[in-house]
């Protein structure tokens, strides 16, 4: 058994090659991977030669763990910082298989720690080996709390000093002594909304028999609050509807927090948050309301008593094909719902929403992941 277990994770390197050049640009292998989605497949990471600058492509890894970094590693990294990316405040996300088990940012004088605790306690059981990762320097108190439970991975702009002697103490920490450090470069310089200087990539999804998709990168159009736009319908036979009820500050506030962090949630996804906290996420679903039902679901059996979900909003990475979703949300206590809009039972959805003082906008884009 142990000889099985001992083949089965050990580091398997493939034959790639040390560069390749791929639509007229070049390639250099930084290293070979651990492993790739599975331990049977082989894996490397590869970085532009030519850029100018980069920011996972020239992180530090300043402890290697065992075996390095596998590519679900790297895809939990690049996940997570594409949701940290878009926040001024302090901000922590918690990856687990490339969807966020949690994510937070700073509320009032939150520390960087209660703000770590908020993303990691959104889902304790799935946080266990995870990938964290953080938009500001790690300290020492926030270096210990990670210490306590099980991180697969660290990502953050830089370290206190001495937070590095408490990711290596292994007398104190055994039972974590695996964890992967890695610094990275200014995030300030990734792009996030349109209009920004277009990325000079394109996203690349390889098919089963070698042939290529080539998409651009996600860019959002939601810059702030003052982008969404009160929910409204105009139906040919009943007429022009609009939200009675605008979102309060808190709620605004939330809808665009939770709004950012579904960019990185598989869909069908959806996000029910609430004062700068992931409640639960709902993931990977066929159908919108299974999904809105797995995320609300969560939050009751992490949560007790409906107060808990009172106030709290819920982000959606497409719009609603029918009122199930509302009458879900409306069941559960969601007080605001984001949403794309455009779908032809907008003028329901609005209509069900007033009839429960439930306040919602539209963003007029979806966030599908297909990841």
């Amino acid at each position: 058994m142990e000889a099985t277990r001992k083949k089965y994770f050990t580091k398997h390197v493939g034959e790639y090659p040390d560069e390749f050049e791929f639509m007229g640009r070049k390639y250099v292998k930084v290293e070979d991977l651990r492993y790739g989605t599975n331990p049977n497949q082989t894996a490397a990471y590869f970085r532009p030669a030519d850029a100018e600058w980069l920011v996972i492509g020239d992180m530090q890894i300043l402890k290697t763990g065992k075996s390095g970094l596998s590519e679900t590693n790297l895809e939990d990294v690049h996940h997570a910082l594409g949701i940290i990316k878009y926040f001024d405040a302090p901000a922590c996300a918690v990856m687990k298989h490339l969807n966020p088990s949690g994510a937070a940012m700073q509320v009032d004088d939150e520390s960087l720690k209660d703000v770590y605790v908020k993303a990691r306690d959104g889902d304790p059981v799935a946080a266990f080996g995870s990938v964290v990762a953080f938009n500001r320097t790690v300290d020492l108190d926030t270096a210990d709390e990670i210490m306590t439970t099980i991180v697969e991975g660290v990502v953050a702009p830089d370290y206190e000093d001495g937070a590095l002697d408490r990711f290596h103490d292994n007398k104190k920490y055994g039972k974590n002594k695996d964890i992967r450090i890695i610094r990275i470069n200014d995030l300030g310089k990734l792009p996030r909304f349109a209009g920004d200087p277009a990325p000079d990539f394109k996203e690349v999804k390889v098919l089963l028999d070698g042939s290529l998709v080539l998409a651009d990168p996600y860019l959002s159009s939601i810059r702030s609050v003052e982008d969404f736009q009160p929910a409204f319908a105009d139906h040919p036979k009943k007429g022009k509807i609009t939200i009675s009820r605008a979102p309060t500050p808190q709620e605004a506030a939330d809808m665009l927090f939770t709004w950012y962090v579904n960019f990185n949630v598989r869909s069908n996804g959806v996000i029910v948050g609430k004062n700068g906290v992931v409640m639960a996420a709902g993931t990977g679903q066929q159908d919108r309301v299974s999904a809105v039902r797995q995320a609300i679901a969560k939050v009751a059996e992490k949560y007790v008593g409906p107060e808990k979900i009172e106030g709290a909003v819920l982000a959606s990475d497409a719009f609603f094909p029918a009122v199930d979703s509302i009458e879900e949300c409306a069941k559960a206590g969601i007080s605001a719902i984001v949403q794309p809009g455009g779908s032809v039972m907008d003028y329901e959805c609005v209509q069900l929403c007033n009839e429960h003082d439930i306040a919602m906008v539209f963003t007029g884009e979806r966030c599908f992941s297909h990841h």
